[in-house]
Order: structure tokens, then sequence, then C-alpha cells
């Protein structure tokens, strides 16, 4: 088992990208956004797998707030899509408290690599 697959923010930016793939399977939202959106999503995970596999803290957290960024993104799309009403405001509240545990757990994580 690799380190990353131990961590909880990893576990659950995995479950996010899970469903995000998902909501948007279901939905007819222009392939520019959606497209986006799974990026973000995915740039998450990839993140924290690569953050986790560096030997410096400096390297780590790097991959972290890259990781972070990716979350406010999401954050950005799903917050266009709602004012769009491309989304309503109960989707968009169900990924946003989701998004807003990765960025704490995430922080966290920056703080713990200074």
């Amino acid at each position: 088992m690799f380190d990353f697959e131990k961590l909880d923010v990893y576990k659950k930016a995995k479950n996010f990208n899970g469903n995000i793939s998902h909501f948007l399977n279901d939905k007819k939202i222009e392939i520019c956004y959606r497209d986006q959106l799974r990026r973000a999503a995915f740039s998450i995970i990839l993140n924290i797998a690569e953050g986790s596999g560096r030997f410096t803290k400096p390297d780590k957290r790097n991959f972290y707030v890259i990781a972070r960024g990716s979350v406010f993104e999401c954050v950005a799309v799903l917050d266009y899509l709602k004012d769009m009403s491309m989304i309503s405001n109960e989707e968009f509240d169900v990924h946003y408290s989701k998004l807003e545990e990765l960025s704490k757990m995430l922080y966290s994580l920056i703080q713990s690599s200074k």
C-alpha cells in the first residue's frame, strides 16, 4: 500500500471525484464546464498522491497547496453553474460542504509540512 492511500483526505478526495463524475454524467452541462470540473476534481487526488511521495516538507507542501487550489477551482465552477441555473442550490450545497471539508484537511497538511 502507498502512503497516500492511508490518508483520509485522499479517500475523501477520491470519493468526491467519483461523486462529481456520476453527477456530471446525469446533467446536461456544456462540455467545457464539465471537463474543467472533472479535471479540477481529479487534480485534487493526483496532487495529494504526488505530494505524499515527496521527501522534503517544502516539496510535499507545494503539492498540497496545488491540491487545495484545485478545491477552490471546483468551488468556482460549481458556483458559476449554480448562478447560470445549470445546477440547483441544493446540489451546489452538497458539493460545497464536501469541498469545504477537503480544503480544511489540506490546510492542515500544508501547515504540518512547514
